[in-house]
């Protein structure tokens, strides 16, 4: 197997701003793994915040060799190794991972959502994200959200202006809500009128209220609030998991953060038998992550996989979408379609 990446910026379409951090641009990395004739395509969407960058990535891409390893790929054994490469990294360890899933689909003649048992008819609508901003802003990002068909759309909450973004989008839509805090949230009673007031306005579901240190805070504020509280920063990887059992009603999973599809498919798995809420999330990211995403999410209660909205320098075409949903097509692998 030979691998192939470049470093690429991906332009925000608006700045993006939630309760501590603000970016105009994501640093990307763009992955193929080419096999008999084959190319996977794969991404590692480094949010800066979460610690990668392009130098991370191509030093750990420098460390690792795929060669030892062959189709049909053991990801367990793949990912074991990735893991004794370098400890942290998911992100560029999910590049990987997914482009050896859209390798796979490829070999194999089939879409990757089929390898994963995942069907198209159970696709949750996703949600448009709109970061913490003025009014004025608030209300074009709106106005973009219902152009683009979606049906949900999501708020970056966490500073003293809560209430205010929540008052100026319902002065422009009632479509329901989602709600994320980014750990802004330090006092759990003010959060818990919060959650009463949220639920009040059609917010359906809050994510990391508190910071995910407080173990005790959110798991107080998870028993008495009348709307569900999603674990995020708090749930990475699969051995995440059992930290958040009896602490939030369900989990935030990014391939971003699990080191991509493989280990998702695990926290699926294991989240349902915790009888964990499971909402499939993304980071910054063009089609290829997002038709990663977008094939486990019918697996999941929840989605909110809007990248290729939010960007404007998508290298991809944009997934098919309708009625705030994407459409899965047949093309083997991911279903990724260059420009």
């Amino acid at each position: 197997m030979h691998i192939s990446y470049k470093p690429y910026q991906l332009q925000l379409k608006y700045p993006f701003t939630i309760a501590k951090f603000s970016r105009t641009a994501t640093p990307i990395m763009l992955l193929e793994i080419e096999h008999e004739g084959k190319i996977g395509l794969g991404e590692a969407s480094m949010v800066p915040y979460m610690g990668e960058s392009v130098e991370t990535a191509i030093g750990f891409l420098q460390k690792i060799d795929l060669s030892r390893f062959s189709f049909p790929f053991n990801m367990e054994e793949v990912i074991a190794y990735l893991d004794d490469v370098s400890l942290g990294l998911p992100a560029i360890k999910a590049a990987i991972d997914i482009a050896l899933h859209d390798l796979m689909g490829k070999i194999l003649e089939k879409p990757c959502y089929e390898m994963f048992g995942s069907s198209p008819d159970l696709m949750p609508q996703t949600c448009f994200t709109i970061g913490i901003d003025t009014p004025e802003i608030i209300i074009k990002k709106v106005k973009d959200a219902l152009a683009d068909d979606f049906k949900l759309i999501k708020i970056k909450l966490g500073r003293d202006s809560d209430k205010l973004l929540i008052d100026t989008i319902r002065s422009v839509t009632d479509l329901p809500l989602y709600v994320d805090a980014n750990q802004g949230w330090t006092d759990k009673n003010r959060a818990l009128e919060m959650a009463h007031w949220l639920k009040e306005q059609g917010v359906l579901l809050i994510e990391q209220p508190m910071a995910k240190a407080a173990i005790d805070a959110n798991a107080w504020l998870t028993e008495r609030s009348p709307i569900p509280i999603i674990g995020d920063e708090a749930v990475q990887r699969f051995a995440d998991l059992a930290k958040a059992k009896d602490v939030y009603h369900g989990i935030n999973i990014k391939l971003m953060k699990s080191a991509g599809m493989f280990e998702a498919a695990k926290m699926i798995q294991q989240a349902k038998k915790n009888n964990l809420k499971i909402l499939m999330g993304c980071m910054s990211e063009t089609s290829v992550a997002t038709l990663a995403g977008a094939a486990l999410a019918p697996l999941c209660d929840w989605a909110d996989l809007d990248g290729p909205f939010l960007t404007i320098n998508n290298p991809y075409k944009k997934p098919g979408f309708k009625n705030g949903k994407y459409i899965l097509n047949q093309r083997a692998g991911l279903g990724v379609q260059l420009k």
